[in-house]
């Protein structure tokens, strides 16, 4: 079968078409046929190899695909062949707290990932997808739905009638917008691109701050709120915007530290979290449960993902400049049966 992969280097000319041996169904074990996946900023992180030290070549990339179950192992009662399903950003990461032993099968990085014709994944690690949804729809969930979900929903407790902030218009804060909606939320957006933010208007944004026009943009934000400040803050942006992010909140409120767009580390002002009594909590993606309770939500509203471009699987790397340009609006798919 065809696969992609990182060979003996990082860099994303150093991709390479392969072919691999098909996967067999062992106990506890489905096969799917991936029909699509979708890109992720750590996708490029991994690629470039800045994505931690943790990361092993040769190594198939992505951690988000959708597709088919072509083959059932032993032991397993809850698929059966034709099962339309997605493969879970850390296939061991079921339910409850996330462990050290969940990380280390996150897809695409601890892990072979989902950019190949076939895959073998535990039964307990697979979610079945919305019928309402495309192949190319479906694979845009793992990590950037699931993501802004659990942020918002399953950790942040939102509530109808409270103040989102959503930083940017890549494919979480896309889906913390829908999201946001979904549940009665009040909506702000910022973008250096006033397109984009045109397009998140579309999406329902109920505010947007252009981020180039007003440096500032947390003043802009509390100018929005009547100085109290929003409820949550879909944090992507790392160091270089957590500043600016925690004026914006207001007091007692929440932050979900998502993203390092700005990098990885930098200074914290510990005294406003302190002295705003502000939540900061990391989000790292979300478990199989979280993902099925999002589906729940995804499947009754008819909610459909926003996809910003979709290319065939033979031009992945043209994929992955697109999203080094930070051009995209939503998520970018490519197509693989």
């Amino acid at each position: 079968m065809r696969s992609w992969e990182l060979g003996d280097a990082f860099g994303i000319e150093n991709l390479r078409l392969a072919e691999r041996s098909e996967p067999e169904a062992g106990p506890g074990e489905v096969v799917v046929g991936v029909r699509a996946c979708s890109l992720n900023y750590r996708d490029l992180q991994v690629v470039r190899g800045s994505y931690g030290s943790g990361t092993r070549l040769p190594l198939v990339p992505l951690s988000d695909g959708a597709g088919e179950v072509v083959a059932v192992g032993p032991g397993v009662e809850d698929f059966r062949e034709g099962d339309r399903v997605a493969g879970a950003f850390m296939p061991g990461w079921t339910a409850g707290r996330v462990t050290p032993e969940a990380t280390a099968t996150a897809l695409g990085g601890a892990a072979d990932g989902m950019l190949r014709e076939r895959v073998a994944l535990p039964a307990s690690g697979v979610v079945r997808v919305p019928d309402h949804l495309s192949f190319s729809e479906a694979a845009t969930l793992p990590c950037a739905a699931v993501t802004a979900w659990n942020a918002l929903v399953a950790q942040g407790g939102l509530k109808a009638g409270e103040t989102v902030l959503a930083l940017g218009t890549g494919g979480v804060s896309v889906f913390a917008l829908q999201f946001a909606k979904l549940h009665g939320a009040r909506v702000i957006v910022t973008s250096s691109s006033d397109e984009k933010l045109r397009r998140a208007r579309d999406l329902g944004a109920d505010e947007t701050v252009n981020y180039r026009k007003e440096p500032e943009w947390e003043r802009r934000v509390l100018e929005l709120t009547d100085g109290a400040g929003v409820d949550h803050v879909v944090e992507v942006g790392g160091p270089g915007t957590l500043g600016s992010s925690l004026q914006a909140v207001r007091m007692g409120g929440s932050v979900a530290m998502i993203g390092v767009l700005t990098g990885a580390a930098g200074e914290v002002p510990t005294a406003a979290i302190l002295r705003k009594s502000i939540r900061v909590q990391g989000i790292y993606v979300g478990s199989c449960e979280t993902f099925r309770e999002m589906n729940r939500a995804i499947s009754l509203n008819r909610l459909r993902p926003v996809i910003d471009r979709t290319f065939p699987f033979e031009e992945f790397p043209e994929a992955l400049r697109h999203l080094e340009g930070a051009s995209h609006f939503g998520k970018i798919v490519v197509e693989v049966g």
